[in-house]
């Protein structure tokens, strides 16, 4: 049933650009959101900052809107929401949320130190789905002084139980099949029973993850993993698999998050290549699925990697 008298001024609200946010990261958060993301001791690479090679995930960027401008634990809800609020959005209940969809693009490879870097953040949507409410929003990070954008990220947060207010449905969104042969790569990642506990330290502390008491009041038995932990493990195990294990080889991320994973679940991630309208990339379907229960948690998904110079050549 729709929430009583809920109703979003559309009008208000898409197009309106939040106040910019600092953000800041260094090289210990690169390596818990390595850990958080199922990277093991043998990649020394994403784990260990005096690794000849050292560098962050690519995914990374993912984290940092929620982390903020300090290194302490926050609330969630506060962060959730952004500086000043959504413009023609009453109020609903953020323990609602979870997360439908998300993009990520690389401009520019993050640099290994980390650094300060500003948040201009956008709301492009809301869309009234009939049992729910789609908020989309486009973050994009810049550096603070020069000014250069290493990324834009698209996020899509559904809110259960707040649609049927005769809102915009919205677009169809592209649809990614895979094609009708193996995959051509499969990798896994083997969560363990306190992957949650890891990754909220990267800055999503939503208590969804890791309050035992909350998670059934909101329809989970028990708290479940963070979709942007799944999804940042997918990020890494396709970079593994068919780029060479070459973080600077990735471009672009894309998916829909289907169903929930809980801590201690197996993620089997199946990846079939396929072509690029950019003839320097190479495409990747990609879908998650938790082994132990056969249901896939991230579907829709769809990478981009830059081919070798020799390869793009052919």
């Amino acid at each position: 049933m729709p929430v009583e008298g809920f109703k979003v001024d559309v009008e208000k609200a898409v197009g309106h650009q939040f106040e910019s946010e600092k953000v800041i990261c260094n090289r210990r958060d690169f390596l818990l959101y390595a850990l958080g993301v199922g990277v093991k001791e043998d990649e020394l690479k994403y784990l260990y900052e005096l690794d000849k090679e050292f560098a962050p995930l690519p995914t990374y960027p993912l984290a940092l809107l929620l982390k903020g401008n300090d290194f302490d634990v926050n609330l969630f809800k506060e962060r959730a929401n952004g500086k000043g609020g959504l413009p023609g959005m009453p109020y609903y209940d953020p323990n609602k949320i979870v997360h439908g969809e998300q993009s990520l693009e690389v401009f520019k490879p993050f640099p290994v130190n980390g650094g300060t870097f500003l948040a201009k953040k956008t709301c492009t949507g809301v869309y009234d789905k009939g049992s729910g409410m789609v908020i989309e929003t486009q973050i994009d990070l810049y550096d603070e002084q020069s000014n250069v954008k290493y990324c834009s990220m698209v996020s899509k947060s559904f809110v259960r139980g707040y649609g049927g207010w005769n809102g915009p449905k919205g677009p169809k969104g592209v649809s990614y099949t895979p094609p009708k042969r193996n995959p051509d790569a499969v990798e896994t990642f083997a969560s363990t029973a306190s992957q949650a506990l890891i990754y909220r330290l990267s800055g999503d502390y939503n208590p969804l993850h890791a309050d035992t008491e909350l998670a059934p009041t909101i329809g989970f038995p028990k708290p479940i993993l963070h979709g942007l932990c799944t999804y940042g493990a997918c990020g890494h195990l396709i970079i593994k698999a068919l780029a060479d294990n070459e973080p600077t080889r990735f471009k672009s991320i894309e998916g829909r998050f289907s169903s929930p994973v809980f801590p201690g679940e197996t993620v089997e991630v199946y990846m079939w290549k396929v072509d690029s309208k950019d003839p320097k990339t190479q495409g990747v379907i990609f879908a998650a699925k938790v082994k132990e229960r056969d249901v896939v948690v991230i579907n829709n998904g769809y990478a981009t990697l830059y081919k070798k110079a020799s390869d793009s050549k052919l």
